[in-house]
C-alpha cells in the first residue's frame, strides 16, 4: 500500500493514503490530529478539556497492572542533597538556600523494558528524584539524556508503544522501531543520543541526569526565571559498547542494579554535582530556539553551567518492593520557589504521572512511607478510598468555619505563572531560526562526537537496523540519517545493505 509522506512549511510531517480508516477516539468520534495536543495557539499551554489527550493517557497508564509502564525495570536508593553555592538570586525554594542539606532518594530505570528485562538493552535511563523538603515533597521526573524523542505529549504513548511488543507475535521489533522514528523527524536528536555512547551506561553510577524540561524558579521578589537541571556524575562518563552490553545482558540481566547497590553497601557512595542552566525569563520570547521544545537542548554559550550543590547516595533499601518498586515520582511534586514551563510534555506529565500512580496504587499512594513529606504537615481535604492509611478528621470540605486549613494566598501566591493568548489549536510549535529537527543531531555528531565515536555510532545503527527493518521503513532510516549527516546517512546505507549481501 503506497504512503504518501509530505513536510509542510513549517516542518510537520503528515502520511497520507486514501485507503486508510480515520483515527477516532474509543468512543467511535473522529480526532482532528494524531500528533498535536489542543494548545492555546501554537506556543501555548495545553488545554484540560482536550479530552482525547486526556483518554490517550488515562487508557495507557492502565494497560500494564501491577508494572510502571514504562521505566518498569530499575532500582535505587536513598541519600541526601547539600546546596553548595548560592543560587538564591533565582530562586526562593527552602531546600536551594546556601548549605541547605535535604534528604531524598532516586530511581534509575530503562525505558521500554519490563521488570525483568536486562539492565544493558540499549534504552534511555530514567533518572528519577524526590526530595523530602521543609515545604512538601520536589520531584524531578529526568532521563540521562538531555532532550527527549518528541514534543507533544499526544504522540508519546505512541512512542512507548512503538518500543514494546507487537501485539501479535509478542515480540519488540525494530521495523516497528524505525518507522516510527523516520515518521517523526524530531526524534533525530535523542536517536543520536541512544545510537551513541550513552546508549548503554557502564553503570547507574557513571551516568549524568538530566530534567531535559525546562522548569521555572521564581526568587523572593518575584522575579522568574527559566531553568533546566544537570547532575554530572563526579564518577565520569562510562559508557558499554554494544558487544559488552549484549554480553552482559546474558551473564547478569540485573547488572545496573547489583553495581549500585553493591557500590553502596561497601561504602563506595556515588555523587552527582548539580549545574544548573538559567534562561532570564525575557529571553524566552526571542531566543532562536524554542526554549521548551523537549527535543533541544539549550547550547552552553548561550546559557553556561551554575553550579549548585552535591548529591549522594549512601542507604540502601531495607525492602526493595516497599522502597523503590512504590516509589512514585511526579513533577506536579512543585515546591514554592519552583514551577512549570509551557512545554507541552511537562505540562501534560503533571497529570499523568500522577494518574499513573493511582492506577497502579491505589488513590492514596502519596501516604506509602517512600512517598509521605518527611518535613512538611499534611493539610489536605483528600479522604477515604482504597488502602486509606492516614486518619481524617472533621471538616472534610472547604471551605468551612470549623477550624479546617484554608489556602493563603498572601503567604503562597501564584507566581509560577506566564501569559498566553491564541485560538485553540492542535499545532506544532511555532518555527524559530535554529529550530529544524535535524540541526542539534548534526551538532552532537559533528561538534561533540570525535571519530571514534561518530564510528561506534555507524555500527551501532547498522546492527540494530539489520535486525529486522524492512522496505519501505529501510529507505526512511537511510534519508533520516542523510538528514542528520550526509556522510553518516551514506555510512549507514553502505553498512545494511553489505549485512544483507552476506545473509
Amino acid at each position: 500500500m503506497a504512503v504518501k509522506r509530505h513536510i509542510d512549511e513549517q516542518g510537520e510531517t503528515t502520511v497520507t493514503n486514501d485507503n486508510r480508516k480515520p483515527t477516532t477516539t474509543d468512543a467511535g468520534i473522529p480526532v482532528s490530529s494524531d500528533e498535536h495536543s489542543l494548545s492555546v495557539g501554537p506556543d501555548g499551554p495545553i488545554v484540560l478539556h482536550d479530552h482525547y489527550l486526556m483518554e490517550q493517557m488515562a487508557a495507557f497508564n492502565r494497560e500494564m497492572i501491577p508494572d510502571r509502564q514504562p521505566h518498569a525495570k530499575g532500582g535505587g536508593a536513598f541519600g541526601h542533597f547539600e546546596v553548595t553555592h548560592d543560587v538564591s538570586r533565582y530562586t526562593k525554594a527552602a531546600f536551594l538556600q546556601p548549605g541547605k542539606k535535604t534528604d531524598m532518594v532516586a530511581r534509575f530505570s530503562t525505558v521500554a523494558g519490563e521488570s525483568g528485562s536486562p539492565d544493558t538493552w540499549r534504552d534511555p535511563r530514567g533518572f528519577a528524584l524526590k526530595f523530602y523538603t521543609e515545604e512538601g515533597n520536589f520531584d524531578m521526573v529526568g532521563n540521562n539524556t538531555p532532550v527527549f524523542f518528541v514534543r507533544d505529549p499526544l504522540k508519546f504513548q505512541h512512542f512507548i508503544h512503538s518500543q514494546k511488543r507487537r501485539a501479535d507475535n509478542g515480540l519488540r521489533d525494530h521495523d516497528m522501531q524505525w518507522d516510527f522514528w523516520t515518521l517523526s523527524p524530531e526524534s533525530a536528536h535523542q536517536v543520536t543520543w541512544l545510537m551513541g555512547d550513552r546508549g548503554v551506561p557502564a553503570t547507574w553510577r557513571h551516568m549524568n541526569g538530566y530534567s531535559s524540561h525546562t522548569y521555572m524558579w521564581v526568587n523572593e521578589e518575584g522575579e522568574r526565571f527559566w531553568v533546566k537541571y544537570h547532575f554530572k556524575t563526579d564518577q565520569g562518563i562510562k559508557c558499554m559498547t554494544q558487544e559488552q552490553a549484549d554480553q552482559m545482558a546474558g551473564s547478569d540481566a540485573d547488572y545496573h542494579r547489583r553495581d549500585l547497590f553493591n557500590a553502596i553497601d561497601r561504602g563506595d557512595h556515588p555523587t552527582w554535582t548539580l549545574h544548573v542552566q538559567i534562561m532570564p525569563f525575557e529571553d524566552a520570547k526571542t531566543y532562536r530556539i524554542n526554549p521548551f521544545d523537549l527535543t533541544k537542548i539549550w547550547p552552553h554559550e548561550d546559557y553556561p553551567l551554575i553550579e549548585v550543590g552535591k548529591m549522594t547516595l549512601d542507604r540502601n533499601p531495607i525492602d526493595f518492593h516497599t522502597e523503590i518498586e512504590q516509589a512514585a515520582f511526579q513533577p506536579n511534586n512543585s515546591v514554592p520557589g519552583t514551577g512549570f514551563s509551557p512545554d507541552k510534555m511537562l505540562l501534560a506529565r503533571t497529570i499523568s504521572y500522577a494518574d499513573a500512580h493511582r492506577a497502579r496504587l491505589g488513590v492514596n499512594y502519596q501516604q506509602i512511607p517512600v512517598n509521605s513529606p518527611k518535613c512538611a504537615p499534611v493539610n489536605s481535604y483528600s479522604k477515604g478510598g482504597r488502602m486509606r492509611i492516614s486518619n481524617v478528621s472533621d471538616p472534610v470540605y472547604a471551605p468551612n468555619s470549623k477550624g479546617g486549613s484554608h489556602a493563603d494566598a498572601q503567604r503562597y501566591p501564584e507566581t509560577s505563572t506566564w501569559q498566553a493568548d491564541g485560538e485553540f489549536v492542535r499545532a506544532a510549535y511555532t518555527l524559530r531560526k535554529d529550530d529544524g529537527d535535524f540541526n542539534q543531531a548534526n551538532d552532537l555528531v559533528n561538534k561533540v562526537m570525535d571519530q571514534e565515536a561518530r564510528d561506534r555510532l555507524v555500527n551501532n545503527i547498522v546492527g540494530h537496523v539489520s535486525a529486522g527493518v524492512e522496505e519501505p521503513v529501510l529507505s526512511r532510516v537511510f534519508e533520516y540519517w542523510k538528514n542528520v549527516d550526509e556522510t553518516i546517512g551514506r555510512r549507514v546505507e553502505e553498512g545494511v545493505m553489505a549485512n544483507r549481501q552476506q545473509q
